[in-house]
């Protein structure tokens, strides 16, 4: 085992005032653009799913890229958890590439999943800060209702 991962999980398990700032400014385009899409004139409706679609894709993907980097930090990176890291980005981008083929109920659905999947692969693995669980439940939480709102919608349309 890597002699400084013992320290690394161990790390203070409240997250300190600017990463909480940081990862809800992150997480903001989420409720902007889903009240946008709900409440905003028709004419956003449009630019107001495609920021949602889009920013989702971009942050599957920055999801991945932490747990890449949480990975190849080891003296030993595992090549599997390495591999694992690209599964989210993949599913985002494939979801936003597929966007005129799916109907968008789908589309959604399929961002709630990838969202919720990578929050499980969170909470199940080994060797992350004890704070980081805690902070992707809030982030997850927020993308995830966010989606569901337009969702419904959606589906009511």
């Amino acid at each position: 085992m890597d002699p400084n991962a013992e320290t690394y999980v161990q790390a203070e398990a409240a997250a300190p005032a600017p990463l909480w700032a940081i990862a809800l400014a992150g997480m903001a385009p989420f409720p902007a653009a889903a009240l946008a899409y709900l409440y905003g004139p028709a004419d956003l409706r449009a630019g107001s799913l495609t920021m949602l679609l889009t920013w989702s894709a971009i942050m599957l993907g920055f999801l991945g890229g932490i747990r890449w980097g949480l990975e190849s930090g080891r003296a030993r990176p595992r090549w599997t958890r390495l591999a694992q890291s690209v599964i989210s980005p993949i599913a985002g981008w494939s979801l936003l590439f597929a966007r005129d083929s799916l109907e968008t109920a789908w589309l959604l659905c399929g961002l709630i999943a990838a969202f919720i999947l990578q929050w499980l692969y969170d909470h199940t693995a080994p060797d992350v800060p004890s704070r980081y669980p805690r902070l992707m439940t809030v982030l997850t939480l927020g993308a995830c209702l966010s989606l569901a709102l337009v969702l419904e919608q959606v589906l009511r349309l």
